[in-house]
């Protein structure tokens, strides 16, 4: 079986968040959960932005169609994720990361987040909760990936939504991470929005109870389960 390089994580300086496939990792399910998305977008999308999602060699790990080349929605686009912790307020910025946001709101549309479990949480060097893996292994990926939008003025404070993936450029897929706490990392993750304070201040609190250090002290699955239920668009 192949697999991605899963990451290891370099505490005294930068992390590799990955976000990667499994070649043998396909829940062909079908999903019956209710689609609670809406309106995506008052504003009208760019036309002069065409996105390419090649597909990755190692399948999809949840059933779904890629998402259009020509993005669907722009300008600023609230995500409700209501989760085990309480409903998640993201704010998407469709007009600085384009091709990801339209990524997240097809998935989201196609409820591939639902009932995936956030796999990863880091408590030391690194503060971020990571989530969007149908397999919870850290190697799930929708079977396409998402090219690089980064300009090298990335930061990632407090709040921060963004999304992981290998050391390898244009290797996102599902996979994204919140940051709960101001974080010192390479501009190497596209910023794709941000999430409310209340969000963050959940999220805080699921940190305080720990990981299982499955991946190395004070990095691994959070001892306090956060489950993502539903995704909401507009």
């Amino acid at each position: 079986m192949s697999k991605r390089h899963l990451p290891v994580l370099l505490l005294l300086a930068t992390a590799v968040l990955a976000g990667c496939g499994d070649d043998d990792s396909s829940d062909t399910a079908t999903d019956t959960a209710t689609d609670t998305s809406s309106d995506t977008s008052s504003a009208a999308p760019a036309q002069d932005v065409s996105c390419d999602y090649p597909a990755d060699q190692y399948g999809a790990a949840k059933e779904n169609e890629p998402p259009p080349s020509a993005p669907t929605v722009a300008g600023e686009v609230t995500a409700t994720v209501a989760t085990t912790i309480g409903d998640m307020t993201f704010t998407l910025d469709a007009d600085k990361a384009p091709c990801t946001v339209n990524s997240f709101v097809s998935l989201a549309q196609q409820n591939y987040f639902n009932g995936t479990h956030c796999h990863r949480l880091t408590t030391s060097g690194i503060f971020v909760l990571q989530c969007g893996d149908p397999t919870a292994s850290g190697t799930g990926g929708p079977g396409y990936t998402i090219p690089d939008e980064l300009d090298g003025s990335e930061a990632y404070p407090a709040g921060t939504l963004a999304m992981a993936k290998t050391s390898a450029p244009d290797s996102g897929g599902s996979q994204f991470f919140i940051v709960y706490e101001d974080t010192q990392l390479p501009p190497d993750y596209t910023v794709f929005g941000t999430v409310d304070e209340a969000t963050v201040a959940a999220i805080a609190q699921v940190a305080s109870q720990g990981t299982d250090d499955s991946n190395g002290p004070g990095d691994g699955a959070p001892k306090q389960d956060v489950e993502i239920e539903t995704v909401t668009i507009g």
